[in-house]
């Protein structure tokens, strides 16, 4: 298989390129979907004064417009009561224009997450967290899939990494990222073990793994001893680091400088869920942080909106 076949030093698997492929690919079939007379609509509601909630939603909505997304913010105050923000909701489930339904998360204490994402219409839950979508995916039916697993099938597939009989590992069991992404590879036929914080010695179990998924939220859990030779391993989490001396430990000499350089300016530098030194020299693909994953989560939830616009109106 071709992440056994792989040399090592790693090669980096760049989100940027691929995330730009994924939207040029969107453009082009959100062009022929007008030919007919459909307008892709994504409504992204956004709840309070969360600064990265707002870059967020920023960054989806000006997304969608420069891929020629119909596109739209709705901005409630922080107190906005639950009843109001579900009416919300139901106000654009009934909207036959909307595709495409997403409430940025996290949302206001007062509220209830669960019973706003499941109020969203299923057929426009671009998000792909309603239950009903999430049990369509364990099933292997057509779904609208979370963004983020989504993205890292996709990019593991167009760098012609073989998942068809791979030993894959995912660390970490979230209903947004690691259930759903365990679900994504059986799919392609890999053999998938799911590993979390009750697991017992992490670093074997990780260490037989061709495809290493890491999306746990601990900085550098994953360490030289995690990582099987040739491996491609995908760092799907976001942390950040302030120690120059632990960053010393995190990354290579090619690398070191500028992230000690990124602490002293802005008070710590983002890493991921791997130790970026050991999967650089260990493994056969290594997705960075930053650079890799986050950049496939905007474009996948355009290529959802896609879908959603397609299944809603009966177009294949």
């Amino acid at each position: 298989m071709n992440t056994e076949m792989k040399q090592y030093p790693a090669e980096l698997l760049s989100g940027k390129e691929i995330a730009a492929a994924i939207k040029e690919e969107v453009a082009e079939e959100v062009s022929k979907l007008r030919v007919v007379g459909i307008e892709p609509c994504l409504v992204v509601v956004r709840v309070g004064e969360d600064a990265a909630s707002e870059v967020y939603v920023n960054s989806k909505i000006k997304t969608a417009r420069e891929l020629g997304i119909v596109s739209e913010h709705k901005h409630l105050a922080a107190d906005v009561s639950q009843e109001d923000l579900l009416a919300t909701v139901e106000e654009l489930n009934e909207r036959d224009e909307v595709d495409g339904i997403l409430v940025q998360l996290p949302l206001p204490k007062h509220i209830d997450e669960t019973a706003v994402l499941e109020t969203i219409d299923p057929e426009k839950d671009v998000d792909g967290f309603h239950p009903v979508n999430a049990g369509r995916l364990f099933q292997g039916h057509e779904a609208l899939v979370p963004c983020t697993p989504a993205g890292v099938i996709d990019m593991l597939k167009r760098k012609g990494i073989e998942l068809k009989g791979a030993n894959a590992v995912v660390v970490g069991r979230s209903n947004i990222v690691g259930k759903p992404m365990a679900m994504l590879l059986l799919q392609e036929h890999a053999t998938v073990t799911i590993c979390h914080s009750r697991t017992k010695d992490l670093a074997a179990v990780c260490s037989q793994a061709d495809v290493l998924i890491a999306a746990v939220g601990v900085t550098g859990i994953i360490k030289e001893e995690h990582i099987k030779p040739g491996a491609a391993v995908v760092d799907v989490g976001m942390n950040s680091i302030e120690d120059t001396e632990e960053a010393k430990g995190f990354f290579g000499e090619d690398e070191l400088e500028k992230r000690l350089r990124t602490i002293e300016k802005r008070g710590s530098t983002l890493v991921g869920d791997v130790n970026a030194k050991a999967a650089k020299s260990k493994a056969g693909y290594f997705t960075p942080v930053p650079g890799g994953v986050g950049l496939l989560t905007v474009a996948m939830l355009m290529k959802n909106t896609v879908k959603a616009a397609r299944m809603r109106r009966g177009e294949q």
